[in-house]
């Protein structure tokens, strides 16, 4: 598997929570940013990039972008005739015409920032549509005849009681969706978040809240395949896979990561500066790392532990297993791999700790 992101750095306003190398006064760079992006796409394939299995387009906003010039830098990238190819949209600006250009460019997914069915809850988290834009733009995406989408919900906001998250959910599931995601909202360092305690989540809290939406997802046929996602049966995201599974992607565009066999590499951070190397004929690589072995099978592991894929059982010791009753489980289609129960989902990152070395 090879896939391709493409990162967009234009937003309208940015979350106070956003890490993301995102900027709402560069507008005026759209056309360059896009055409920097084709040409070091285009090098890249005259390097023997591998065609690709997946492309994931995400930011920042894409759906600011006007959506054909966007769709021509897609359909640049050689593609498997079956690639999955995402598009992250806001739901304020969605609409028919911009998702049939998506389509004529082969696009076949998107994901919709929904975040919250609360109003409150997005004025919280600094967002500016409301639920009738999802709503909208459900249908526009059924309109066009997209075989799936996902939407992407976040909990924990401050003032965001269980109920407020219990609309979320339920209005979520009036859309009948084929994929979600829920993520628990979390503190990056350097953002306006980070600065205000007061606004933190709450761990029990939030634990409250997996608790429900996992439960009600299952209830309506949506299986937990990791942590935070959740699909119908044969919408899982292959693209979200390939990170899981360590496996080899392309970055474009400012800040864009990419990964070859252990070895990271990342992109110049701001879109003046990648605009500008690139129209030099200069490399857009601002560092990167090679991982040795043995930290990339550990990190493997943890990626690993997080999917239905589980692990091993002999990736952790007898006595931790015992240890760990309750929060792993034997594998129902492999008695040698173990997988985590919700109870261990919700503390997934500490029994990664207790991997052997």
């Amino acid at each position: 598997m090879f896939g391709v992101y493409l990162h967009i750095p234009f937003c309208a306003s940015k979350c106070d929570y956003c890490a993301f190398a995102t900027w709402t006064d560069r507008h005026h760079l759209t056309d360059a940013y896009l055409d920097a992006l084709g040409t070091e796409i285009e090098r890249a394939v005259a390097n023997g990039m591998p065609v690709a299995d997946t492309v994931f387009v995400g930011g920042g906003t894409p759906t600011l972008l006007p959506p054909e010039q966007l769709a021509a830098v897609i359909a640049l990238i050689p593609k498997v005739p079956d690639a999955e190819v995402s598009v992250e949209c806001n739901p304020d600006d969605v609409t028919p015409a911009m998702l049939r250009a998506f389509v004529d460019g082969g696009v076949n997914r998107v994901s919709i920032g929904v975040q919250s069915m609360s109003a409150h809850v997005l004025q919280s988290l600094g967002r500016t549509h409301d639920r009738d834009n999802v709503e909208r733009a459900v249908d526009a995406v059924r309109a066009v005849g997209l075989p799936t989408f996902n939407l992407d919900l976040i909990y924990g906001a401050a003032g965001e009681s269980l109920s407020d998250w219990e609309e979320t959910v339920e209005g979520a599931l009036s859309h009948e969706p084929p994929h979600v995601s829920a993520y628990g909202l979390t503190v990056e360092a350097g953002t306006p978040l980070a600065d205000q305690p007061a606004r933190h989540p709450d761990d029990d809290d939030q634990a409250d809240k997996y608790e429900l939406v996992d439960e009600r997802f299952a209830a309506e046929g949506l299986v937990n395949y990791e942590v935070s996602n959740w699909a119908r049966p044969g919408h899982e995201s292959t693209h979200n896979f390939l990170y899981w599974r360590q496996q080899n992607y392309r970055g474009f565009g400012c800040a864009a990561h990419s990964h070859h066999d252990g070895r990271r590499w990342w992109n110049v951070r701001t879109p003046d500066r990648y605009i500008d190397l690139v129209a030099a004929g200069e490399s857009v690589e601002a560092a990167s790392e090679t991982l040795d072995s043995n930290v990339r099978r550990v990190e493997g592991q943890q990626l690993v532990l997080r999917t239905r894929d589980g692990i091993e059982r002999s990736a952790f010791d007898e006595s931790t297993l015992e240890l760990l009753d309750g929060m792993l489980v034997p594998h129902a289609d492999d008695a040698e791999r173990v997988v985590l129960t919700r109870a261990g989902r919700l503390m997934a990152n500490e029994i990664s700790m207790h991997l052997r070395d």
